[in-house]
């Protein structure tokens, strides 16, 4: 089983994790990247998008209502949660670079209900900091569970070199009240080009038994288990989360035998 995917950051439109290319049942994943002036335009069939301003800016716009000059920060290692354009069912959208460059990470699910398009500034998206000694990360609530949508529930995470994340291990891979089951794609850049790190992904039965060298514009898809990572010392990691299931928010369990670490 190969869970990962690679993408190269070049201009255009990059279709990454796909219905038609992955084991996950909701979230898929697109890259677009234009230079000033240049647009591109989404239709796809009953299908609701999040399109996320990894660094630049960007309007966005389609029929009935515009969004100006989204995106805050200049690159991902900037601590600042990305601003984003959700588009609901059925409805036609445009991207046009208004910076020199710019870079948009595109979220997508099946979408059974519409919902109007929306827009979340990075004044409004919360930020956190999670865990503790080796494993603290800052995190952005990007597009969260209180935002209208049918399955997307999306953040950001920043990791200082030698640290780990989404530790202690945790899943979301059945609905049972407390835990509710959530496919997730990771998306990863580093601060210097040679940066990497290591993600697992793993069931309790080993059904599941994956472990990834994770370098720049590299993807994974977390179809179930746990699914902790690591950073190499010397280097800062950004990851992008992209959650997408019938019951959306942070439910997640984590495993039994690692829960004392945050007694």
């Amino acid at each position: 089983m190969n869970l990962k995917k690679s993408y190269k950051e070049e201009l255009g439109y990059k279709k990454i994790i796909t219905s038609r290319n992955s084991p996950l049942t909701y979230a898929e994943m697109d890259m677009l990247v234009l230079t000033k002036d240049q647009q591109f335009e989404i239709d796809e069939v009953d299908k609701e998008f999040v399109a996320l301003v990894l660094y630049g800016q960007c309007d966005i716009y389609g029929e009935g209502f515009e969004f100006k000059a989204v995106g805050k920060r200049a690159s991902t290692m900037e601590v600042v949660g990305a601003e984003n354009v959700y588009v609901g069912k059925n409805t036609k959208f445009t991207i046009k670079c208004v910076s020199e460059r710019v870079k948009v990470a595109i979220a997508k699910a099946p979408a059974p209900k519409y919902f109007k398009p929306q827009c979340i500034r990075a004044d409004e998206i919360k930020l956190a900091r999670f865990g503790k000694e080796t494993f603290v990360r800052d995190v952005a609530f990007t597009f969260p569970e209180t935002m209208e949508s049918n399955f997307l529930y999306i953040g950001e995470y920043w990791v200082k070199n030698g640290f780990w994340a989404s530790f202690p291990p945790h899943k979301h891979d059945v609905e049972n009240g407390v835990e509710g089951a959530l496919d997730e794609i990771y998306y990863y850049e580093f601060d210097k080009e040679q940066g990497f790190g290591m993600q697992m992904v793993y069931t309790a039965d080993n059904t599941i038994n994956e472990a990834y060298k994770i370098v720049n514009g590299d993807a994974v898809e977390i179809p179930a288990g746990y699914h902790p990572m690591a950073v190499a010392p010397g280097y800062q990691n950004y990851t992008l989360w992209i959650m997408a299931g019938p019951r959306r928010g942070l439910l997640s369990t984590s495993e039994e035998c690692h829960k004392w670490i945050v007694k």
